[in-house]
């Protein structure tokens, strides 16, 4: 088809466009909703470009899956207020984001996408390293403490996010801040115990 001069260039929409938009969709409204009329409303285009570049919804939810898990690692390390140790402040960003972002939270850690992984898998993932070795340094413990410590803190937050996301409940950081930093300080404590066994 001959375009004319005046006639402009259909946009073309690129594989990242439609997992932006995707992404969008899962913040909104749950990853349940993406489908390729969902994410083509979004981009304002036919479903052809979604199933162009993803074979399946499934395959643009993984990519939808890693692009929050992304986002939600710099989530976790952007610490707005000074805190008393690098892991109260991941914790309590934790917690956080299940307030601003349930349906993410929901998707990240309590669907079907997350698998695979064990506990101590999570913990030896590169991107909690810097995070382990300030720990480490901090507390004057051996990395396997400190691993002990970050787990007993990441698994209390995990129970305070979860009820959270899930719930209508009030968030009240002042006490939640307490009974993290309660559970952080009987986790070293306990660290440094063992070590004296």
């Amino acid at each position: 088809m001959y375009r004319g001069a005046d006639m402009p260039a259909r946009a073309k929409v690129t594989r990242e466009m439609i997992v932006d938009a995707a992404f969008a969709v899962a913040r909104e409204t749950g990853a349940e909703s993406i489908s390729a009329r969902t994410v083509s409303e979004r981009l304002n285009c036919s479903t052809q470009p979604v199933m162009y570049h993803f074979a399946t919804i499934e395959e643009l939810k993984r990519a939808v899956y890693a692009k929050a898990d992304r986002y939600h690692s710099e989530y976790l390390m952007d610490r707005k207020s000074p805190q008393k140790g690098v892991m109260l402040g991941i914790g309590l960003n934790y917690i956080r984001f299940a307030i601003e972002e349930p349906q993410l939270f929901r998707f990240l850690f309590q669907s079907d996408f997350f698998e695979g992984k064990t506990l101590l898998e999570l913990i030896d993932a590169e991107e909690l390293a810097p995070v382990l070795s300030a720990m480490q340094g901090a507390l004057g413990i051996d990395r396997d403490q400190t691993k002990k410590v970050f787990l007993t803190v990441f698994l209390f937050a995990h129970g305070y996010a979860s009820i959270i996301a899930n719930n209508s409940l009030k968030y009240d950081e002042e006490l939640v801040r307490s009974h993290l930093e309660q559970a952080y300080r009987g986790a070293i404590l306990a660290a440094r115990e063992g070590t004296k066994e």
